[in-house]
C-alpha cells in the first residue's frame, strides 16, 4: 500500500494571509509590521498603479532598507497577494437579512465592483488559481449563501460565481481604462462625440449596412447634450448586462431545475425580460414542506453519489498501484 505523503505547507504569502506564518525573529526596532508594509504598498498602487509597487519603493516610503522588508514579506509576489487580500475585505451582510437570490447576487456583484472602484489596480493582478486566502474564500462563501436556495449543483453554483466574478472584473477594468483615457484626453475623445460628424460621413449604409443607422440615429455615440435623468435604466451598460445574466440563470433554472428557488429577486430594479417573465412561475413554487424535503433529499443523494464516485476513483487508483 502506497504511503501517504504529508500535505504541503502553505505558500508563505498565503500563510501570512491566514496568520499562521512564523513571525520574523528580528526586525528593525519593531517599528515595522506586515500590516504597515501592505498598507503603504496599497497607497502607492492607489496613487500610481500596480506597476509602481516595488519592494524598494515601499521600503523608502516607510523609511527602512529594502532588506528590512524581506524579513516580513519574502517576495514582491507575496506582497501583491497580501495587497489583494486586504483590498477585497468584503464583510458579508448580516444573516438576518432576507431577500431573493437575484437581489442577493446583485448586492454581491456590486460589492466586488466597489473593491475595483476603490482600488483599480486589482484588475491588473493576474488570476493564478482558485482562491485560497481567507478574504477571497469569504467572498465565495457570501455568494454561495445568496444562491443557497437555487436548485443548482455545487459545480453549477461555482460556474455561476465565476461568470459573475468575470463580469465584475471585466467591467471594472473597462471603467478604469476609460477613466484614465478621459483624464488624459477629455471625455469627447472617449465617447467619439468629437469625431461624430466625420464618422457619420464615413460609415455609409453601403459599407456598414447595420451600423450606419445607429450613427444616423445618434445611437452609437453618447453625446454630451443627453439628459441623464431621461436615460432609461437599460442604457446603463453594467446594470443592463448584470440583469440579463440574472435572467439567464433564472431561465436555466426554470428549464433544468426543480423549482426550489426563491424567485423573489429585484424585479423593481430590473423589469424581467420576456423569457424570464414566461419562466417566472417555475421559480415561485408553493412553499410546501414536501417540495423542500424532496429537494433536500435530491441534494443529499447528489452529494452521496459524488462521494461514491470519488471512493471508486480512489479504489481504482490503489488497484492500479498494486498491479505495478
Amino acid at each position: 500500500m502506497a504511503e501517504q505523503t504529508p500535505d504541503p505547507e502553505l505558500p508563505r504569502g498565503v500563510a501570512l494571509a491566514w496568520g499562521v506564518a512564523a513571525n520574523p525573529q528580528r526586525g528593525p526596532k519593531r517599528e515595522l509590521s506586515i500590516e504597515r508594509i501592505v498598507e503603504t504598498a496599497m497607497e502607492i498602487a492607489d496613487a500610481d498603479g500596480l506597476e509602481a509597487v516595488s519592494m524598494s519603493r515601499v521600503a523608502t516610503a516607510l523609511g527602512f532598507t529594502t532588506m528590512s522588508l524581506y524579513r516580513y514579506v519574502t517576495s514582491k509576489d507575496d506582497l501583491i497577494l497580501l495587497m489583494q487580500e486586504a483590498a477585497t475585505d468584503m464583510p458579508a451582510p448580516d444573516e438576518s437579512i432576507e431577500r431573493g437570490w437575484r437581489e442577493g447576487v446583485t448586492a454581491w456583484v456590486h460589492g466586488i465592483r466597489a473593491c475595483y472602484e476603490l482600488h483599480p489596480w486589482l484588475v491588473d493582478i493576474p488570476v493564478s488559481g482558485a482562491p485560497i486566502t481567507p478574504n477571497a474564500l469569504m467572498v465565495v462563501d457570501w455568494f454561495l449563501r445568496e444562491v443557497r436556495e437555487l436548485p443548482l449543483s455545487d459545480g453549477e453554483k461555482m460556474s455561476t460565481l465565476l461568470m459573475f466574478t468575470s463580469y465584475a472584473r471585466a467591467t471594472g477594468a473597462q471603467e478604469r481604462d476609460l477613466a484614465r483615457a478621459a483624464a488624459a484626453a477629455g471625455p469627447g475623445e472617449i465617447t467619439g462625440e468629437r469625431y461624430l460628424g466625420t464618422l457619420t460621413e464615413l460609415v455609409t449604409p453601403e459599407r456598414f449596412p447595420h451600423l450606419a443607422p445607429l450613427f444616423l440615429g445618434g445611437g452609437y455615440v453618447e453625446t454630451g447634450g443627453a439628459d441623464p435623468a431621461q436615460t432609461p435604466q437599460t442604457d446603463d451598460d453594467f446594470a443592463f448586462g448584470l440583469h440579463r445574466m440574472l435572467d439567464g440563470i433564472e431561465t436555466y433554472v426554470a428549464q433544468h431545475g426543480n423549482g426550489d428557488g426563491d424567485g423573489d429577486g429585484d424585479a423593481a430594479a430590473s423589469p424581467p425580460s420576456r423569457a424570464s417573465s414566461q419562466a417566472a412561475p417555475a421559480l415561485d413554487p408553493p412553499r410546501d414542506p414536501e417540495v423542500r424535503e424532496a429537494a433536500k433529499r435530491r441534494r443529499e443523494a447528489e452529494k452521496a453519489l459524488r462521494e461514491a464516485q470519488k471512493r471508486e476513483r480512489e479504489a481504482i487508483k490503489r488497484a492500479r498501484e498494486r498491479q505495478r
